[in-house]
């Protein structure tokens, strides 16, 4: 069965699936809440996701649920004012600025960072500096020296490989996404978000200058804020802040092949390795294995996450200082997350899936075509992009989805029968 105008149509209405009916007002604290029991989920377990949290030095944690607050706790003498630095969990908004700015047609993310920047920013040769890009930037493959840290000055800024061919956790040709973004704009970076973002979702909070430097300040509710923008697929209430589908999809899916897990300045999960910083070695299995691994994260230091769960309309937020001594507290996150997962306590049990044996999915990873075979008749198949959004449903026993017109990327499965059973696969389109 061919797919192509529907896919073509669905592409465009990203409200089929992510859409959330609740956004909270623009300013003041007013915020509508969902209470645990409503869903369904375990009570006696919060208290020991909050004795985690506290012991690893948490100041702030939120659990929205289709854009409501369901769980929201504060620690020591901090509260919902309290200004937090974001780390780099505030890349992920330079990562959406740099979108907003493409799209404005401002700047390309293919331009050479020197034409922002101008020449001599980086020590190396005009030719070699030429070939860095702002994609390159955002991706962490500039191929300048990540020993040197938060430096931006070109002396610091050293050869070490060609762009684009080693991945490399370098805060300092990051840093300077801040310039490109003013010298494209013609704006200070805190100017630019203000009018793009602040404005149009009432997130609060600024860049502050520390050192070499950038980060961004703001209380717990505003990093919520962001997250359920992700989740709404860059539309808040109806005010579209990055409408270009096309970098969005890029900035939560694999942006190389070095580091699978990691986008454009956000960290993926539920792929089949990672890299972590300060690192050149390449870890098996997905970054988070406790969180659902459609999710994706900001992760900053000192374990500021923001995490975006699509198609369970979940976002989650933990702000605070540092769990343990890892440079990146992924072992901390994986923590937290064995316990939200266990207060979200309605997973599907065995007589609710449907068995394995009675599902035919190939071939996986696929390239043109998509088969499903089953005995079972009037099965519920429908295709999820990497954000959550619905793009195809039907019901049919076999089906063959043609994915020729599709970007590749990781997609969802779903299959429900009229039982109420289901069975979810990841799919990878090559």
């Amino acid at each position: 069965m061919k797919i192509n105008i529907l896919l073509i149509v669905s592409l465009f209405c990203f409200h089929l699936n992510a859409q959330i009916d609740y956004f909270p007002p623009l300013l003041g604290n007013q915020w509508d809440t969902l209470s645990i029991e409503s869903l369904g989920w375990c009570t006696d377990e919060v208290d020991n996701l909050y004795a985690t949290l506290e012991n690893g030095g948490t100041k702030a944690f939120l659990l929205l649920k289709d854009g409501k607050i369901v769980l929201e706790k504060y620690f020591g003498d901090h509260d919902l004012s309290s200004n937090l630095p974001w780390n780099s969990a505030g890349k992920t908004i330079t990562a959406l600025m740099i979108g907003v700015a493409q799209e404005n047609d401002l700047l390309s993310i293919q331009d050479k960072t020197s034409d922002y920047l101008g020449t001599g920013w980086t020590s190396l040769p005009p030719e070699q500096e030429d070939s860095i890009t702002i994609w390159h930037q955002l991706t962490m493959t500039s191929g300048l020296d990540d020993s040197e840290g938060f430096c931006i000055t070109p002396e610091c800024l050293t050869y070490l490989a060609d762009a684009g061919t080693r991945w490399a956790y370098h805060n300092g040709p990051y840093t300077l996404l801040t310039e490109v973004i003013a010298n494209a704009s013609g704006v200070s970076m805190n100017s630019f978000t203000n009018t793009n973002l602040k404005f149009k979702t009432g997130l609060l909070g600024a860049y502050i200058p520390i050192g070499n430097n950038r980060v961004f300040f703001g209380p717990a509710r505003g990093m919520a804020r962001m997250g359920l923008l992700m989740l709404n697929q860059g539309n808040w209430d109806g005010t579209t802040v990055l409408g270009d589908m096309e970098y969005f999809q890029q900035m939560i899916s694999p942006s190389q092949e070095l580091n699978q897990s990691y986008g454009f300045l956000w960290w993926l999960n539920g792929y089949d390795s990672f890299m972590l910083p300060g690192s050149q070695i390449v870890f098996p299995g997905p970054l988070s294995p406790n969180a659902p691994a459609n999710g994706y994260a900001g992760i900053g230091r000192n374990g500021q996450f923001l995490d975006v769960i699509p198609g369970e309309n979940i976002v989650v937020v933990r702000m605070g200082d540092a769990p343990n001594d890892d440079l990146a507290p992924i072992s901390f996150h994986n923590e937290m997350w064995e316990h939200i997962s266990a207060i979200i306590c309605n997973p599907t049990s065995t007589s609710q899936t449907i068995p394995e044996k009675d599902i035919l999915i190939y071939p996986n990873p696929a390239e043109d075509v998509l088969y499903i075979q089953s005995p079972l008749n009037n099965l519920n198949i429908s295709l999820y992009n990497s954000s959550g959004m619905l793009i195809y449903q039907q019901i049919n026993t076999t089906l063959q989805i043609d994915l020729q017109q599709m970007p590749a990327g990781i997609y969802w499965l779903k299959i429900a029968d009229v039982n109420g059973r289901s069975i979810t696969r990841k799919i990878i389109h090559l």
